[in-house]
């Protein structure tokens, strides 16, 4: 189903409806269950969602089969209780029943459970705990629960009511969401379906920093700040190195926001002249595109917006990029082992909308991401550091392969690992025309040469630096084929 939402499946003509359901792929806010699930087994999948970013379970559906729920009626009446006798503190759902053609060919229907994200953290009666993450309802062991209760309790901030009417949104911000997810009824109908008005009908600050006019004049803190230095250190004083136009800051919407970011951190990341994947030669990223901007996204939606007093900085150098958000990791997390922090969503509204709208996904695997883009470009993985009111996360144009291996090795032969983890497998002919380095341009149109220097980086075995709470780096890229039969020669 990727992004698309489940309400435009349940619009569906009803001879169409059912099947589809059955065929689409649980994720993050959709699973299915049979009318013969028990009550603690839904409880579970509920509170799950509620603990997390919200979603909708629809009862009614097994093993690719439509069952529907009219036989059972009163099974769906003890489903319809479990949220207030088996859930603690009691969860608001909103049930409906959706007409459907079950499997026998007649007419039936289908219980459908839409969950709200929570204010609060929920267990079931029996002390027990859940968070749905990707596909999956895990159980929330007890540190996890109570870093679940810090975190949650101060996740309120986006459900909060703006301050603003419906004509203080972009109805055309608000059509874009109504056609990525399908969604019937008019703008009111739209954000009610994910959570953004208040009980009342009210505008929430999710809703105002989404779909705002101009969400910067009640709240100047939702800004992206992006510098730009000349040199590896900011300097002080007269001995700043920010350049002379590198401090600008970007407001709007946060779709808006990131786009702008994004746009503004491709013209100023650091770049080199290298073979690209087309084939051709020209400016490439020193520091992959996909692991910054992933940076920058995370840092946009899950940033504390509570937080008045600070913004999001994106501090580029010619070396490095940092981004900071304002707001720390859930509870006791550990920053320096960043692929073992639990998925939690600071601002689950938000995060859910912007997964909607293509900008995120909904695995929770962002930093998992970043570290694989790093390794893939064979740099250290990204290092995070946690301040009394931030995080910040700093990615390195620092070669994964320890210094001392990197002495060892013949000139160019680093350059060969580079160029190969670009563009696979490269004759030896073609990678020594593909170089720039002037080692290997030396040769003199040596395969010998370029053989030597893939040899030498391949002896050493590429030992690399690995942070604690990460797994050891991608393997290099095989010796390209014709080359595979040569016995490397006996000296340098």
């Amino acid at each position: 189903m990727g992004h698309d939402d489940i309400d435009a499946l349940l619009n569906l003509p009803i001879n169409e409806r059912g099947e589809r359901l059955t065929q689409t792929q649980e994720n993050q806010w959709f699973e299915r269950k049979s009318i013969r699930v028990d009550q603690k087994s839904f409880a579970k999948a509920i509170i799950g969602m509620a603990n997390a970013e919200g979603g909708t379970v629809v009862v009614g559906l097994s093993e690719k089969r439509v069952e529907g729920t009219d036989s059972t009626p009163s099974q769906t009446n003890r489903l319809r209780q479990v949220p207030m006798t088996m859930v603690a503190p009691p969860l608001r759902v909103h049930f409906r029943e959706v007409p459907v053609m079950n499997d026998d060919g007649t007419q039936d229907h289908l219980l459908v459970a839409q969950v709200p994200p929570s204010r609060h953290a929920h267990r079931r009666s029996d002390g027990t705990a859940f968070l749905r993450m990707g596909d999956s309802t895990v159980k929330l062991d007890g540190p996890m629960w109570e870093e679940l209760v810090y975190d949650r309790e101060a996740e309120t901030y986006e459900a909060q009511p703006a301050g603003i009417t419906m004509a203080d949104l972009s109805g055309k911000a608000i059509d874009r969401l109504r056609a990525e997810i399908g969604a019937h009824g008019d703008d009111s109908h739209v954000l009610r379906s994910r959570s953004l008005l208040t009980q009342d009908g009210k505008p929430t600050i999710a809703a105002l920093l989404l779909f705002g006019a101009a969400p910067e004049q009640l709240l100047p803190q939702a800004l992206v700040r992006v510098l730009r230095y000349r040199e590896d250190e900011t300097g002080t004083g007269a001995r700043q190195t920010m350049e002379a136009d590198g401090d600008r800051r970007l407001e709007g919407t946060i779709p808006d926001v990131i786009a702008r970011a994004a746009e503004l951190i491709d013209q100023w990341a650091p770049k080199r002249r290298a073979l690209k994947n087309e084939g051709t030669f020209g400016p490439t990223d020193i520091i992959p595109r996909d692991a910054w901007l992933e940076a920058v996204v995370n840092a946009v939606v899950h940033r504390s917006y509570s937080m008045a007093g600070d913004h999001i900085r994106v501090s580029i150098f010619p070396h490095r990029i940092e981004v900071s958000s304002p707001g720390r990791f859930p509870g006791m997390s550990d920053p320096s082992r960043p692929l073992e922090i639990a998925r939690y969503a600071r601002n689950p509204r938000i995060a859910r909308v912007c997964a909607d709208l293509g900008i995120t996904q909904e695995l929770g695997e962002g930093i998992r991401r970043m570290v694989d883009d790093m390794r893939r470009a064979g740099l250290a993985d990204p290092h995070y550091r946690q301040t009394s009111t931030s995080v910040i996360v700093r990615l390195d144009a620092t070669s994964a392969i320890s210094s001392d291996v990197i002495e060892k090795l013949p000139h160019g032969s680093l350059e060969v690992v580079t160029l190969l983890r670009s563009t696979g497998p490269l004759g030896t002919g073609r990678l020594r025309r593909a170089s720039t380095h002037p080692a290997l341009r030396s040769c003199g149109g040596s395969r010998r040469c370029a053989k030597r220097d893939w040899w030498s980086a391949e002896d050493s075995h590429l030992e690399t630096r690995e942070p604690h709470g990460t797994s050891p780096a991608p393997d290099p890229p095989p010796l390209p084929p014709h080359c595979q039969q040569q016995s490397p020669p006996a000296t340098h």
